[in-house]
């Protein structure tokens, strides 16, 4: 397999989440590289967004399931304004790094471990959501994940080499303010500012923030007001929110649930969930982390151990207790920008480690 090849066409085969037959179109290359390896691949519908491509070699227990996501951030005609390049040891593109190298990495430490033996099943699942929440995928994921002896997630790694072996749980609340609309120059007085009054609420909600506890809340998104001479009569902001402990996902709901108006004459309503469940650096982890290091040392190579603010579908796989790694796919940096890259060395690197995963474990 040519894996530089197929990285640039996986690259300049764009696919926002939100464009089905975008996605689709990266699907279809997927299934037929898999096809090629001598996969039973089946490609599972989905309205809401594309398709799903599930390939499987084997059958029976203790098999291992890698996971991809086909999806990226970058909307259609990025890359006219950032074409796929190569320059000196790096690979730019959008969607380079999140993460069409890791699909390439998949696909081919698969065919390595072939030449090599490879005497148990294996799975790769190629979602098509996950920039979006995986809404669609998550099912199909924890299903996945509990036949299988170990997921293998093959997001970037960090930029040191380091596996993601904790990552924060990521969820998020819109926070609505209902106030009173009236004229700004002949009846303030009458009027609820549903803005000065999300002022109030946004100070409270940024200071729900604990750095001692890895706890974090951010106001991203304001809307409010129509024009400068009415009193705005609402006012919405979306929150992003990270945990990390157990019990905070818990402590920030309720606190949300329990905000309350300032002035009088307004409203404050908070909905929200937690999307992405924590993966904490626990037991299983860390017994899992070792048995990796072990089997990379006989190879020469050395595994770090990492983490990330950032989700992924392995938050989905953590609470089920199986053994997981993530950031096993491409090294670089400038996730979901245009300064996005990965070293070009690496994507032999991680076939290379993922084939003898697959192997050996």
């Amino acid at each position: 397999m040519n894996t530089i090849q197929l990285l640039k066409t996986l690259v300049e085969t764009e696919s926002p989440s939100h464009d089905k037959a975008a996605v689709d179109r990266v699907g279809a290359i997927v299934a037929e590289e898999a096809r090629k390896l001598g996969a039973q691949v089946e490609v599972i519908p989905n309205s809401r967004t594309g398709d799903h491509i599930l390939s499987k070699w084997g059958s029976g227990e203790g098999g291992i399931l890698l996971l991809c996501h086909m999806d990226t951030v970058f909307p259609l005609g990025t890359i006219q304004r950032i074409p796929y390049r190569e320059e000196g040891d790096r690979i730019f593109g959008p969607g380079t790094l999140d993460m069409k190298a890791g699909i390439v990495i998949a696909l081919a430490a698969v065919e390595s471990a072939q030449r090599s033996g490879l005497n148990r099943p294996v799975t790769l699942l190629c979602t098509s959501d996950e920039e979006i929440g995986s809404h669609t995928s998550r099912a199909h994921i924890e299903a996945l994940a509990k036949e299988s002896a170990l997921v293998l997630v093959l997001e970037g790694g960090l930029i040191d080499g380091s596996l993601k072996t904790w990552r924060k749980g990521v969820g998020g609340f819109t926070v609505k303010v209902n106030g009173r609309a009236a004229h700004a120059g002949g009846e303030h007085q009458m009027g609820r500012n549903a803005i000065e009054e999300m002022a109030h609420q946004v100070i409270a909600i940024q200071q729900l923030t604990d750095y001692s506890k890895q706890t974090t809340l951010n106001v991203g998104v304001i809307q409010g007001g129509t024009v400068t001479n009415v009193i705005p009569e609402e006012c919405t902001v979306r929150v992003d929110v990270r945990v990390m402990q157990p019990g905070e996902w818990e402590r920030i709901e309720a606190a949300m649930q329990n905000l309350k108006p300032v002035l009088d004459g307004t409203r404050v309503e908070a909905t929200g969930r937690l999307n992405r469940p924590p993966m904490p650096f626990d037991e299983t982890m860390k017994t899992t982390f070792e048995k990796a290091r072990g089997i990379a040392a006989k190879i020469g190579v050395e595994l770090k151990s990492g983490g990330s603010g950032g989700g992924s579908d392995a938050n989905f796989v953590a609470p089920l207790g199986v053994p997981l790694l993530d950031g096993l796919g491409a090294i670089g940096e400038g996730y979901h920008s245009e300064r996005e890259y990965i070293f070009a060395e690496s994507l032999e690197q991680r076939v290379q480690l993922v084939s003898t995963l697959l192997r050996d474990w």
